[in-house]
């Protein structure tokens, strides 16, 4: 998962693409990059790390011109180093720079005909990098000096017919303009935004609402899926439906963990839809355990918080704040390396003992992947004087891989691939476990305003809604997506490095 941003201003941008990165930091902590454009020239600046690590004042000033975008990451499968760190660059045709959230679900196919047919040279294994260059071939064809809209949407109804999977995109094309596109799924999310100025209208392109508000610019709407938009650098906006035929089935994961609470995507409400996830799993517990002995409801912070606020309430519980969060640790989910993951939930969560002892708990989180971390929450809970320990999830169990940007784990390292609700109770060592069910999960995050009446859930269900989902694409996945894995993917590069 990663968040992305652009904007075409009256005014220089790189500190708007700043703070942008910056609200959109929870998509990403592994990486983070600018791009913009200053009278036809490239400023560039990326790097590892958190966004105001890899930015210093002096690359700041250097990021110069109205015209721009950003980007920051977390280490998806085989894209962990730091020359995978986007916006992408091409400069041929016209300059063109790129950045990207989502997975290309046929990109090892498309990479062989990028260099066997069209000629094109990748220098990584990113499917970001595949992406920009399938765009920059089908651009090629323009061969004007100058680029017209037209001439944009032309290059990207080629892009969608040959590209597949769950993508959100923002690019420049190097004194034209910024492009943003969606794949025809709508998996991954996109917003438009607008601020008028005495100059004329500025425009921003961003993974989430919250980002557009933050920096003044009003909502205008979602990007659809199967839409581009491009902004010229005279601030005018254009956009084209790319793709007549269209199922729109949002990532239902960016409302249970990703997304922050404060955005709206695809008109609906994260933090709304958050709550609707607590009432129903507080019903469920009603259901099937209306004599339990539940004396205080804690949620593991920060993304359960709504959801286990609301389940109290509901169950006419107290509810308390358990655990104290270290704020410079990042999100475990998306920490490479189960070791490093390991560590960093005892550095992460500290234990307030006084909400625990000799007390019956149940823990709310937002989901279960791999098990190890709630394993490890649990144990600080009983070592808190804890009598009881309940676990409830406010997603269903997580049992395969998702193939559209969330850098899940093979199916292998999921808890509850093969396991029964029992058997993953006691792998992570609760008294009792409750999962949500799938329907109430989809209930929750419907609107009737919002006009979305289904949902990607293949990591929950197994449907992979692009339809072109192999078990032979899988088991390929497994064999990269694995800690294994990436463990010896670090240590080939640490080897490289010590040669050199």
């Amino acid at each position: 998962m990663c968040g992305i941003v652009g904007i075409v201003g009256n005014a220089p941008v790189n500190q708007r693409l700043y703070d942008a990165l910056t609200v959109l930091q929870h998509r990403g902590q592994d990486a983070a990059g600018i791009a913009t454009s200053n009278g036809g020239e490239l400023c560039t600046r990326k790097g590892s790390g958190l966004v105001r690590d890899v930015f210093q004042q002096h690359h700041m000033l250097e990021l110069l011109g109205n015209v721009g975008i950003g980007h920051v990451r977390y280490p998806t499968a085989g894209c962990d180093g730091i020359s995978e760190a986007q916006p992408f660059y091409v400069n041929a045709p016209y300059g063109i720079v790129l950045a990207h959230n989502g997975n290309l679900t046929n990109a090892r196919e498309l990479a062989e005909v990028l260099e066997r047919e069209d000629r094109r040279h990748l220098n990584t294994s990113s499917d970001s990098e595949v992406l920009l260059n399938v765009f920059a071939s089908e651009l090629q064809r323009v061969g004007t000096p100058r680029v017209t809209p037209a001439d944009v949407f032309a290059a990207l109804t080629a892009v969608y017919r040959r590209c597949r999977g769950g993508y959100a995109v923002v690019a420049m094309v190097i004194g034209h303009g910024v492009l943003g596109f969606r794949d025809p799924n709508g998996i991954r999310p996109l917003c438009l935004g607008r601020r008028d100025t005495s100059k004329g209208p500025e425009w921003m392109l961003a993974s989430e609402s919250v980002a557009l508000t933050a920096l003044s610019f009003k909502f205008v709407r979602d990007i659809g899926p199967g839409e581009a938009v491009f902004i010229d650098e005279q601030g005018r906006l254009h956009s084209q439906q790319l793709v007549a035929s269209v199922r729109h089935t949002p990532c239902i994961f960016e409302y249970v963990y990703f997304a922050r609470p404060d955005s709206i995507i695809d008109n609906i409400s994260v933090y709304r839809a958050r709550m609707r996830m607590g009432d129903k799993l507080a019903e469920k517990i009603l259901r099937e355990r209306p004599n339990h002995d539940i004396d205080v409801v804690i949620p593991i912070p920060d993304t359960s918080r709504t959801s286990a606020l609301q389940l109290a309430q509901r169950l006419g519980l107290k509810y308390r704040e358990g655990f104290i969060k270290n704020r410079y640790i990042g999100r475990t989910f998306i920490m490479p390396g189960q070791q490093m993951r390991e560590k960093s939930v005892r550095r992460k969560l500290n234990a307030i003992d006084l909400e625990f002892r000799g007390k019956n708990v149940l823990l709310v989180d937002d989901s279960i992947v791999r098990g190890t971390t709630s394993a490890q929450i649990i144990d600080l809970a009983r070592e808190a004087g804890a009598k009881k320990v309940y676990f409830a999830s406010a997603a269903p169990p997580v049992r395969f891989p998702n193939v559209y940007g969330i850098d899940m784990p093979a199916a292998s390292e999921l808890v509850a691939a093969g396991r029964t609700v029992e058997e993953v109770c006691e792998f992570i060592g609760a008294d009792w476990l409750v999962y949500q069910d799938l329907e109430d999960m989809v209930a929750a995050c419907r609107h009737d305003d919002a006009q979305v009446t289904e949902f990607d859930t293949s990591c929950f269900s197994g449907e992979y809604v692009t339809g072109d989902v192999t078990p032979e694409y899988l088991e390929r996945l497994q064999l990269e997506r694995s800690d294994e894995a990436r463990s010896r993917r670090r240590e080939g590069r640490l080897k490289v490095v010590g040669q050199s």
